[in-house]
């Protein structure tokens, strides 16, 4: 089955390490080969920017966007930008890609940043990583501020542009700001790599009333395979993941699931999903457990539907 997976930091991880080779290093989680392997046929790369590169800024974010143009688009995977992009990468059956950028800190507060990080095809933004910047708090920030007056700017200009918003690593309060003013615009976003906190309350987790929320305005939600957050204790295996799985169905969001793996921003791994070259065991064992309808939708359908839907056309 073709996968569909909406979170990784291998662009992030070849920044620190330039001599890792995005087609075969296994040091990289996500690589072309481990791609064709796991039937992965788009993989959003999200650019992270690391605290080993000192203050962020927008230096750091082009840095990044020519490494994904450089390394993997160069690999054969096809940049995906434009509903039309999307339309012809179906049509051709070649591995896609999409560019996010995780937190908005290198935007370094410009909403031109954010329009010229939009032309050189960035179509996700997680406005925060765990702590407060420019625009928002983050899930760690302890006052769980919400937005900045900035901030709102930066959402509206999101909407305009096209640009799909993530609220993975948003504050409490920032995620109901986002919700009011996304419902306002009738612009769904996602929470590209989270899971279900009922399941394992870790404070990145998503509690049973976001999970509703982001169904409610037929948002996504990516399952994510981050150990900590799937389960607490030894041993965390893709079996646990079913839990996540059956919760959010069980609020109403089998439509809504996706996947988003955190692969490449992970040191430790679940034990049998360690990078993506193994997602064609995990579909073989979701298979066992739902009906393949379900399964089709979860791995492929639910985020590429999102995207035909919502992904900016280029005229």
């Amino acid at each position: 089955m073709k996968v569909v997976d909406f979170h990784c930091d291998a662009l992030s991880k070849i920044q620190l390490h330039p001599n890792m080779d995005f087609n075969t290093d296994d040091r990289l989680d996500v690589t072309a080969e481990r791609m064709r392997q796991g039937s992965v046929a788009l993989q959003c790369f999200a650019i992270f920017l690391s605290k080993q590169l000192g203050s962020p800024n927008i230096g750091h974010i082009l840095d990044q966007i020519d490494i994904y143009n450089t390394r993997v688009v160069a690999a054969g995977l096809k940049p995906v930008r434009f509903a039309e992009d999307l339309a012809q990468w179906e049509k051709s059956g070649g591995a896609g890609s999409l560019l996010a950028l995780e937190g908005a800190d290198g935007l370094e507060g410009s909403l031109h940043y954010l329009k010229v990080c939009f032309d050189l095809g960035v179509r996700l933004l997680g406005i925060t990583w765990n702590h407060a910047n420019w625009a928002a708090d983050g899930i760690l920030e302890p006052r769980n501020g919400g937005f900045t007056s900035k901030g709102v700017q930066l959402v509206h200009l999101s909407h305009e542009l096209g640009m799909i918003l993530d609220v993975s690593h948003l504050s409490q309060q920032g995620f109901w700001e986002l919700t009011e003013l996304s419902e306002a615009a009738r612009r769904p976003f996602i929470a590209s790599h989270s899971n279900a906190y009922a399941i394992c309350d870790h404070v990145r987790n998503l509690h049973d009333e976001q999970i509703q929320a982001i169904i409610r305005m037929n948002g996504r939600i990516g399952v994510t395979f981050v150990p900590w957050f799937v389960h607490k204790g030894d041993a965390a295996s893709s079996k646990h993941l079913l839990q996540h799985i059956e919760h959010i169905c069980a609020l109403g969001g089998e439509s809504n699931i996706i996947f988003g793996s955190d692969f490449d921003g992970i040191e430790e791994h679940l034990s049998d999903l360690d990078h993506c070259g193994r997602y064609s065991e995990w579909a073989e064992m979701l298979v066992k457990h739902y009906p393949e309808r379900l399964v089709r939708g979860w791995l492929y359908e639910n985020g590429v539907g999102f995207l035909r839907e919502w992904l900016p056309k280029s005229k």
